[in-house]
């Protein structure tokens, strides 16, 4: 039997210049603080997913991916564009689907980080992200080559409703990682194949109490909710706690965090965990396998670890042999 190609991933989504400072705790209200240390990096939830996926498909050689990645999505006629096509280029994901919009400005993310637990605080100023309409799903045909799309919710939502819905019709599976959390749509949810959230999200999402949050049994009450409302492999991020999966079919467990790690910045980890858990669902599918989630949660939450301990989002996401 001939072996199948590799898996076309394709990421909808934001590109964002993220300006971070590090500070010795997040200002109170009215307070001035001055940083310890700042750095401009490439970032938005779009591209650091899809650098996500083209660092964990390969080596740091840029040769034997295990996935093709695409990008699809905008950025402004600025230095600030060009710095994040040339940073999709340079971890290997294909970028010929990024537009630069004229006279336009690239995407902002402002972000302060705490020195002492690596936490963050975002504000984004979407700029070119906020034209990435629903003519950005014809454009060269992409849909109807990709085997796994990938979305987020900085984009337009109109965008981000048609591309699930063209999706769906084509027989392409969808990732969905809903940040920042918006209410969506029921039909949203009906054949979606994952859901990756956050626990701010999936209790927005959910509508319920983040407490609710806080047990298994409440973890599985609202897995068992967005499965009935059709999603077939919902999974719940939690920090510190690990991270909980539950599918239709029943299989269900939390994942504990790696231990022994010294959390530096948080920024980018989650975006890494859908990387690196996207490869393992995009290659089941296109090889006819059985999808194994928890090892695939195992494989993200390992990736996930590593790039907590590091600064920034692009450059704190490892490569596969830094994993492997």
């Amino acid at each position: 039997m001939a072996t199948p190609t590799i898996p076309h991933i394709t990421i909808l989504g934001s590109l964002n210049t993220d300006l971070v400072a590090y500070v010795p705790h997040h200002p109170l209200p009215g307070e001035t603080l001055t940083a310890t240390s700042f750095l401009t990096s490439p970032g938005g939830k779009g591209s650091n997913q899809a650098v996500a996926c083209a660092k964990l498909s390969r080596p740091r050689s840029l040769t034997s991916p295990s996935a093709h990645v695409s990008m699809v999505g905008a950025v402004g006629s600025d230095p600030n564009g060009t710095l994040l096509l040339t940073n999709l280029t340079s971890h290997g994901v294909d970028p010929s689907l990024v537009s630069t919009l004229p006279g336009t400005k690239t995407g902002i993310a402002m972000i302060v980080v705490e020195a002492e637990t690596g936490q963050n605080r975002i504000i984004i100023s979407g700029e070119a992200n906020h034209q990435v309409d629903e003519s950005f799903l014809t454009k060269g045909n992409w849909l109807e080559k990709t085997d796994m799309l990938i979305m987020q919710l900085e984009i337009p939502m109109g965008t981000v409703l048609k591309a699930v819905e063209e999706a769906k019709k084509r027989g392409v599976d969808v990732l969905l990682n809903p940040a920042p959390a918006k209410k969506l749509p029921g039909s949203v949810y009906e054949g979606l194949k994952h859901l990756v959230v956050n626990e701010t999200e999936a209790a927005i999402l959910g509508d319920v109490d983040e407490e609710e949050l806080d047990t298994l049994e409440g973890l599985e009450r609202v897995g068992e909710k967005f499965g009935g409302m059709g999603v077939e492999n919902f999974i719940a991020t939690l920090g510190g706690r690990g991270v909980y999966y539950l599918t239709k079919d029943g299989k269900k467990g939390l994942v504990e965090a790696e231990r022994g790690v010294k959390v530096v910045d948080t920024t980018g980890a989650g975006d890494t965990f859908v990387g690196r858990y996207a490869l393992d669902a995009a290659a089941a599918r296109k090889e006819g396998k059985e999808f194994d989630i928890e090892g695939a949660v195992k494989k993200a939450n390992k990736a996930a670890a590593v790039t907590v301990q590091r600064e920034g989002a692009a450059a704190s996401i490892p490569w596969r042999d830094e994993v492997e």
